[in-house]
């Protein structure tokens, strides 16, 4: 019996992509995607069943920040939303990351890859 492959899930948002949070005050850059949930248990035990997201799909990393602080964050793609309103994230890993920000987007430095 031949088993299928698991459908494997495209990302919506890319590595430079600006995002903000669907439920709460925060936007970030995406750094970094997990094709799906890869984080500890504990982690995702900590968020509320009523808002918990599905494992099954893609998680992003970001350079987050809010109106208090700059964080990293980790999100699920049901969360995030394009961030539509054209400003940078002051971040202040972004430069380490990133050696740009152009149309809305950041520009990954040469010598990092994923």
């Amino acid at each position: 019996m031949n088993k299928r492959p698991d459908p494997i899930h495209l990302a919506k948002f890319a590595i430079g992509d600006v995002v903000r949070h669907r439920l709460f005050p925060f936007r970030g850059v995406v750094f970094d995607v997990d094709p799906e949930f890869a984080n500890t248990e504990e982690w995702y035990a900590a968020i509320p069943a009523e808002i918990r997201p599905r494992k099954d799909q893609p998680f992003y990393h970001l350079l987050a920040e809010n109106e208090e602080d700059s964080y990293l964050a980790y999100v699920s793609e049901q969360n995030l939303l394009p961030d539509d309103s054209g400003r940078p994230v002051a971040h202040p890993q972004a430069e380490v990351i990133f050696s740009g920000f152009k149309n809305g987007h950041y520009l990954l430095m040469p010598r990092i890859s994923n």
